[in-house]
């Protein structure tokens, strides 16, 4: 087998984000989460409290995110 396709098979298809749950929808079973950049998504999942941070990949929540402080580095 191609060492290059054994390598691509180790990255994951879809990128992990994390945002704040705003909205939890269990009448559907999904969560309205806010990314860092202020846009929503609606994904499907309820396991994350209303508030907390969670993961999302491909759509749904996998798992509850730490509570981090974000810092900007701004040059001026």
């Amino acid at each position: 087998m191609n060492i290059w396709s054994q390598f691509e098979k180790l990255i994951p298809s879809q990128a992990l984000l994390a945002g704040t749950v705003t909205a939890v929808n269990s009448g559907d079973g999904t969560s309205t989460i806010e990314l860092p950049d202020g846009a929503e998504m609606k994904v499907m999942g309820t396991s994350v409290a209303l508030g907390a941070k969670a993961f999302v990949r491909g759509g749904e929540i996998i798992g509850e995110a730490p509570h981090l402080t974000v810092y900007e580095n701004v040059e001026v």
